[in-house]
């Protein structure tokens, strides 16, 4: 699963912005719902959203998505200190 602008390849990271926990807790629940699928879902809550004409709450949902990514790995990213 790979979200547009999760990550970039040469070494440079675009990590996704939070406004609050709470998409953290939403990017958790739906790991924990839907397992590899999380991100699909939050793409397609994005998708339903963007349909509905509701542009705040497609962003959101993108960028949740992109939080599941980062998620999904099981190393570290960024600097390392």
């Amino acid at each position: 699963m790979e979200a547009v602008g999760a990550c970039r390849m040469g070494g440079s990271m675009h990590l996704p912005y939070l406004s609050d926990r709470k998409s953290y807790e939403e990017a958790a629940e739906l790991i924990s719902l839907f397992g590899d699928n999380a991100g699909y879902e939050a793409a397609a809550r994005a998708d339903r959203s963007r349909d509905l004409g509701n542009h705040i709450h497609f962003c959101r949902w993108r960028q949740i998505e992109r939080l599941i990514v980062l998620l999904s790995y099981d190393q570290p990213l960024g600097t390392i200190h």
